[in-house]
């Protein structure tokens, strides 16, 4: 008999399937901050996938992109092992927040201390228990509040492998992005793991051509991984980003866009205005190069040089 997979003491045999729920930390309330973790094994050996959500506690297109998968039970696996992890960050989650009581990010403490905040808490959890058993992860997130990311796949490109799962799974924007550092993704790749991180739509509201590209994209890499016979085919073929530029106000007013997330653009091109709030004034928007707007805040009110659209410059 192979041997089993042992997460947290649960021990998890060839075609089984579990729910573990782990206690990271309690808060003065007594409430319990958990991770839950859905596990399914396949009879046949094969890769291991981690599919995560909420590291960011109020990204919900993430989370929702996980719950749905195992919802409709396209996480259990032909061959292989799937590791679900629909919110990392339970504080966050329940807090509409993208940061724990400290006010610390999960995501830039990584390789994390088991004796630190709750943030490092979680961060030791995933470095020693989860990504040493996985081989590809998926790591799913949204743009902050009121920014929204048209969908997109990042990844260090210079990685074969990581270049190759972007390619499976099709987004419409395959973005290269170094490493941030004390990130997950950072953590996993110098332990010898690749994941790669989604982002589509914006925090706290359901975008749902961001999920359902995330869902789609997800099933082609299990499909490419073995672990499914079919998956939807793409739409669209990915667009490859190598180098991006923010456009920030350069004034404080009222921003209007002439553009919408996904446009291709030009240089110089026109593409919004700021306006003084008492009509004295308005200053025209240029793009700063060719490309795509792959980012763009939704918040009319900006100040002096607030980011207000993100364009992937064109190769």
């Amino acid at each position: 008999m192979r041997a089993p997979l042992i997460i947290s003491g649960k021990q998890i045999l060839p075609g089984e399937e579990a729910v573990i729920n782990v206690n990271i930390g309690k808060l003065p309330s007594h409430s319990s901050i958990d991770l839950n973790i859905t596990v399914a094994r396949a009879m046949e050996d094969g890769p291991t996938l981690l599919l995560s959500g909420g590291l960011h506690g109020d990204e919900v297109n993430g989370i929702e992109i996980v719950r749905r998968i195992i919802e409709h039970e396209w996480h259990r696996p032909k061959i292989g092992t799937v590791i679900c992890i629909p919110i990392i960050n339970m504080y966050g989650f329940i807090h509409f927040s993208r940061y724990v009581p400290d006010g610390k990010d999960v995501n830039r403490s990584f390789p994390g201390n088991k004796n630190g905040s709750l943030a490092s808490r979680v961060a030791h959890y995933l470095t020693h228990n989860i990504i040493p058993k996985i081989d590809v992860g998926l790591d799913f997130h949204t743009g902050g509040a009121e920014r929204t990311n048209f969908p997109q796949l990042r990844c260090v490109l210079k990685d074969e492998k990581n270049a190759k799962i972007a390619d499976v799974f099709q987004p419409p924007f395959i973005i290269n992005a170094p490493y941030r550092p004390k990130s997950l993704r950072q953590t996993a790749a110098r332990m010898g793991k690749h994941i790669l991180v989604y982002e589509g739509g914006e925090s706290t509201r359901f975008d749902e051509y961001a999920i359902e590209q995330g869902i789609e994209g997800t099933l082609r890499v299990m499909k490419y991984l073995g672990m499914r016979e079919r998956a939807p085919v793409a739409d669209r073929k990915p667009i490859t980003v190598k180098n991006s530029s923010w456009v920030r106000a350069k004034n404080s007013g009222i921003f209007h866009t002439l553009i919408a997330y996904g446009d291709e653009v030009h240089k110089n091109q026109i593409v919004g205005y700021i306006s003084d709030p008492f009509g004295a004034s308005k200053s025209r928007i240029k793009s700063p190069a060719n490309g795509y707007v792959i980012g763009l805040n939704h918040n009319p009110i900006v100040h002096q040089g607030d980011a207000i659209m993100h364009i992937g410059v064109k190769k």
